[in-house]
């Protein structure tokens, strides 16, 4: 198994100021940005072990606004990290915020930590 979600609290932490891997608590400053880990799975196994592991992670974004400008930043911070978004779409939310839902998966090799793209 493969932990990235360090890697994946950093890069939201150095573009939002309110992030957190759990329902959003704090809806003063916005926007409000949630990550999830969706899935940690092995992709290929030998007898060596694991080696190679599948992620996805989902990222909410919520602004009494607008989403677009921090789904950008999502996207350029976890791009960075090799990760592929699979999804960018809009949300209806009864708190009359706006939401937004993104998700990026990756392949990472757990020797060189090289990240691929699941086709």
């Amino acid at each position: 198994m493969k932990n990235v979600k360090d890697q994946i609290y950093s890069a939201l932490v150095g573009a939002f100021g309110n992030v957190t891997d759990q329902y959003p608590k704090d809806w003063a400053e916005l926007p409000a940005v949630q990550y999830t880990e969706e899935d940690n799975k092995v992709y290929e196994h030998t007898a060596q072990g694991e080696e190679k592991s599948y992620v996805r992670y989902r990222v909410d974004i919520w602004h009494n606004r607008s989403t677009s400008e921090s789904a950008l930043k999502v996207d350029k911070a976890l791009a960075a990290l090799g990760l592929v978004r699979t999804l960018c779409q809009d949300t209806p939310d009864p708190s009359g915020l706006k939401h937004k839902v993104m998700r990026y998966e990756a392949i990472i090799d757990m020797g060189s930590e090289e990240v691929f793209w699941p086709n």
